[in-house]
């Protein structure tokens, strides 16, 4: 069948849209459709039907993507890398200066670090890294629980409510069936 032969192309060629109702994302192979064409999906979730056009601008980035003024600038602080699953892709999200509240992407939520993800073991506000300064002037990161339903995990470690634990690069934190690694400052991203 050469079915090896097409895997490569096909995972390649993968792109997603959002659905503009609840922000669902639906994954397709932008390979099999031309410039210009108007393709039509129906949302799996809230049965939205809308329709995008093939072409650069139809297509919405990823999250990196979005913000390319605080990319380049996400090794400042550090940055967090949200580990591709089943249920979203790699993301890398750059920390700031004091409070990072993570937690799921939902239109309204206002946090600092959404990740998206349709995982429903995340809460829309999950848990806080506090990125501070030492007397010495190096980065501390501070994580805690915020608090969450599901909890806040650091390796296997479920932290204590109000439990602040310093933790540093590569460092791997588990929020409901999502998992994340602090990037500290200066160190250079995995891709």
């Amino acid at each position: 069948r050469g079915m090896g032969d097409e895997t490569p192309h096909t995972i390649t060629s993968m792109k997603r849209v959002r659905c503009p109702k609840c922000e669902t994302y639906i994954t397709f192979d932008e390979s099999r459709y031309a410039d210009g064409q108007q393709l039509v999906f129906k949302c799996p979730d809230c049965n939205k039907q809308f329709a995008i056009r093939m072409g650069h601008s139809a297509l919405r980035p990823r999250q990196r993507d979005d913000n390319p003024d605080e990319q380049a600038h996400s090794d400042e602080y550090g940055s967090i890398v949200v580990i591709e699953n089943v249920f979203h892709f790699k993301q890398v999200l750059p920390l700031r200066f004091g409070d990072n509240v993570i937690g799921r992407r939902v239109r309204g939520t206002a946090i600092n670090l959404p990740v998206e993800t349709i995982d429903p073991s995340v809460d829309t506000r999950h848990c806080i890294i506090t990125v501070t300064r030492d007397k010495a002037g190096d980065l501390l990161y501070l994580l805690r629980d915020a608090p969450s339903a599901t909890g806040t995990f650091v390796g296997n470690t479920l932290l204590r409510p109000n439990e602040r634990r310093p933790i540093a690069d590569g460092t791997v934190v588990s929020i409901g069936a999502t998992t994340f690694i602090l990037r500290a400052a200066g160190t250079p991203e995995d891709d």
